[in-house]
């Protein structure tokens, strides 16, 4: 059963709000807040997938634009926001802390699922927030565009990559070069980089929910 706080939640980030879906389980032992990638959005049927399944292991989940409609209008035509990692990372920071105001998510262990160059976002963000951020995991992410921040994620991080995405398994591996946490990366055979493929899905929310378990709730 979830508990409902709100349909849409928004989070002011200076002079804008960025609107966010938050459900939170009963007995709920953890937050997983979604940094979604190129061309995406709170609606992505993959992130809400994903979403759904670590809700049935008892974590809460925000799902949140990190660009407003309008934004995302002007993102369509240039594809240059999309790649503002630094602006993105500073709304996932601005979410976290109010996250950490909320009487209902306070208590909770945090964690970052992003996805594409939402993964660049969230390990900047997760070096910035070092005693906040407890996980990490990337979904077909380019977590090479965190650069410098990467030394300094104190989060333990997966990076979930598909078989098939061989540019991206690429840069992954440089990515978790420059990790000095505790740290893991999977393949998953026969996957492309949105995991289509019937059944890659799955095994990314399976990987991603045992590694938020782990780290949110010591589960394992």
């Amino acid at each position: 059963m979830l508990l409902t706080i709100d349909p849409i939640v928004h989070v002011t980030a200076g002079p804008i709000a960025l609107e966010g879906n938050l459900a939170i389980p009963d007995g709920a032992h953890g937050i997983v807040l979604f940094a979604h990638g190129s061309g995406s959005s709170r609606h992505s049927p993959r992130n809400r997938f994903v979403a759904s399944e670590l809700q049935g292991r008892g974590l809460a989940t925000l799902l949140i634009d990190l660009l407003t409609a309008e934004e995302e209008q002007v993102d369509m035509r240039t594809g240059h926001l999309r790649f503002d990692i630094g602006m993105l990372a500073h709304r996932l920071v601005v979410t976290t802390d109010w996250l950490a105001n909320q009487a209902q998510t306070e208590q909770l262990k945090l964690g970052y699922f992003g996805a594409s160059t939402g993964a660049a976002a969230a390990l900047v963000a997760a070096a910035e927030r070092p005693k906040r951020v407890a996980a990490v995991v990337s979904r077909g992410g380019r977590p090479d565009l965190a650069g410098p921040a990467l030394p300094n994620v104190a989060a333990p991080t997966l990076l979930i990559v598909g078989g098939d995405d061989g540019p991206v398994i690429g840069l992954n591996r440089q990515a978790y070069a420059r990790l000095h946490v505790e740290k893991r990366i999977e393949i998953v055979p026969g996957a492309s980089h949105l995991f289509e493929e019937p059944g890659t899905l799955e095994e990314v929310a399976r990987l991603a929910g045992e590694w938020f378990e782990r780290y949110l709730a010591g589960v394992y």
